[in-house]
């Protein structure tokens, strides 16, 4: 959802986004690819989605957020750990395989580091990545931006592509701010 302009409104947009049901089902199916792809490295009984449903906020929209822990069973590592939530399902859909092929038949442009995992890993084995889903990068001098949204059985395309408008805003203003930083270092106009 957009931000609102006052904390009123915040609190209007938050309460509609937790109460929308496509939304909710979509955010519910999420969780569940994530819980599955903890299971698939964590031990037996460790699995543990600790924050559910929780709004977080951004310059420019909220996000519904939940956050699945578990152990690292026996013979897995950080990388195992990362490679078993890749892709995402925020940024694959479900089930993962099949919506991967579909992505791969209707998307004309490879997403890049779209939807990748930017971060780092530690050399005593911590980690810390997170995914690309709203990015911007210059190749022959032009910005390219992308952003997205879930699309499910009941989504409305006209609602995804304002979703997606307002998620690209942040970087729409970076950019913005940065050529005008440049503009009055160079004194050009």
């Amino acid at each position: 959802r957009p931000r609102g302009a006052t904390p009123a409104e915040d609190a209007a947009l938050e309460a509609e986004l937790l109460a929308d049901p496509k939304e909710r089902a979509e955010h519910l199916m999420l969780l569940d690819l994530g819980r599955n792809d903890v299971g698939r490295v964590a031990r037996i009984g460790s699995v543990d989605p600790n924050e559910q449903f929780i709004i977080e906020r951004y310059s420019h929209v909220m996000h519904i957020v939940s956050n699945v822990d578990g152990l690292l069973a026996e013979g897995e590592d950080p990388l195992s750990a990362l490679l078993a939530g890749l892709p995402a399902g925020t940024v694959s859909g479900a089930p993962k395989v099949r919506a991967m092929q579909i992505i791969d038949e209707l998307e004309v442009e490879k997403r890049g580091v779209y939807g990748g995992g930017v971060g780092y890993f530690a050399a005593q084995g911590d980690m810390d990545i997170c995914i690309a889903l709203r990015t911007g990068v210059v190749k022959d001098g032009t910005l390219y931006i992308q952003a997205g949204g879930g699309v499910v059985y009941d989504s409305v395309p006209e609602a995804e592509f304002t979703e997606t408008v307002n998620k690209s805003r942040a970087l729409l203003q970076a950019a913005r701010d940065a050529a005008l930083f440049v503009t009055h270092r160079d004194g050009t106009n």
